[in-house]
């Protein structure tokens, strides 16, 4: 029962660090304080090499220290780059602010989901994870509408509340529980650990089909749509009405496990990708507003009752006590195909909308034959 409050206090956190009030201007935030665009990607990019840099140290780090420690830690260096981001009027504060929180953000992945996995017996670890993901999207989109209604154009104010959140949810880190167990064997070195755990069957095709599946509805819903929105015609205000449905779409993770329950994980999972494939296929003929949101939102939708599902099958099969680096090694794969698809799939959309979301299709049904392997394998 007291490891149990780590779910409310996970889900607590998310909500909080959520609630990044400037996000809908966060590129409107720099440029105000002088930093040109160029210099806004060079630090973005900076911040993304750094992070994949760090998540294999991270992960290894925390197997050792303890998730509650590297929790505490991680989220009081969350707290200081939302300072300083407050404050940031140059070129070198903002760099400092990304690179700190590129450190932050590979510490905190695979422990704060490993801490969640360990929290509660594993035939509730979807259903939890549903709703820590979900808590994370109720509290962005919450923050997008007390901003839009209060802190409109007030730029630092927003970032002053987003300091205040972050606060928040560093203070309520100390009261987590640790829940790593003893330690029954020793530790493995990188590279055999490594090598055990992608030969783990079916972890492999499991990562990479959640990998290629996140990272397609991301471009369409975070990028693509709004190109699509252009492309049929529609308003500022409209565009802004679906961006809000769209996110909402997103807070549907907590009846992933019913899913589950009924259909079984297998049918579910591919119920789920092929339904997201057939969007997409969709989109790419369609030229008609409402039609096109009430899609874009339907993908937000497959994916949150996907992303729950996909995370608490990698928990299940790892099989080492390192459960963090192991975790750590899923998400460096994961980045790293991420930045691959983004380019390949940045190129297409320059030269044809329709080209860009015909290849994010192909990409779920990709994503499907890979969770179909993995759930053989697994199986077995």
């Amino acid at each position: 029962m007291r490891k149990k409050k780590n779910i409310y206090l996970l889900c607590a956190i998310a909500f909080l660090q959520g609630m990044v009030f400037y996000s809908a201007v966060a590129t409107l935030y720099r440029q105000q304080a002088g930093l040109s665009v160029f210099e806004i990607t060079a630090v973005e990019g900076a911040s993304f090499a750094l992070s994949m840099a760090m998540e294999i140290p991270w992960g290894w780090a925390a197997d050792r220290i303890g998730y509650r420690r590297t929790m505490i830690l991680c989220n009081l260096l969350f707290l200081g780059t939302k300072i300083i981001f407050w404050q940031a009027e140059s070129f070198g504060a903002f760099l400092l602010e990304r690179l700190l929180l590129a450190v932050t953000v590979s510490g905190l992945s695979g422990v704060d989901a490993s801490l969640l996995y360990l929290s509660a017996p594993e035939k509730d670890a979807q259903r939890n994870e549903g709703w820590w993901r979900s808590a994370g999207e109720a509290g962005l989109l919450l923050s997008g509408l007390l901003y839009t209604v209060f802190l409109s154009g007030r730029y630092r104010d927003a970032a002053l509340w987003t300091v205040f959140t972050y606060g928040l949810a560093a203070v309520l880190t100390f009261f987590l529980q640790e829940v790593k167990p003893e330690e029954k064997q020793a530790h493995q070195r990188l590279l055999p650990l490594a090598r055990a755990h992608f030969r783990i069957p079916g972890m492999l095709p499991l990562v990479l089909c959640a990998a290629v599946f996140g990272e397609v509805v991301h471009c369409v819903t975070v990028y693509f749509g709004q190109l699509q929105y252009v492309r049929c015609g529609m308003g500022e205000q409209a565009i802004g009405a679906a961006f809000l449905l769209v996110s909402a779409a997103g807070l549907c993770g907590p009846l992933s496990h019913r899913l589950s329950k009924r259909f079984g994980d297998r049918r579910t999972g591919r119920g789920l990708l092929l339904g997201a494939a057939l969007c997409m296929g969709s989109l790419v003929f369609l030229r008609i507003g409402i039609l096109s949101v009430a899609l874009i939102a339907l993908l937000s939708l497959l994916s949150a009752l996907f992303s729950p599902l996909s995370g608490a099958m990698e928990n299940r099969l790892v099989a080492t006590p390192d459960r963090a680096t192991a975790l750590s090694l899923n998400a460096m794969l994961a980045d790293s195909l991420a930045v691959v698809l983004d380019l390949g799939l940045g190129r297409a959309a320059d030269a044809s909308l329709p080209l860009a979301l015909g290849l994010c299709g192909a990409g779920c049904l990709a994503a499907l034959l890979l969770f179909g392997t993995a759930a053989r394998r697994s199986s077995r």
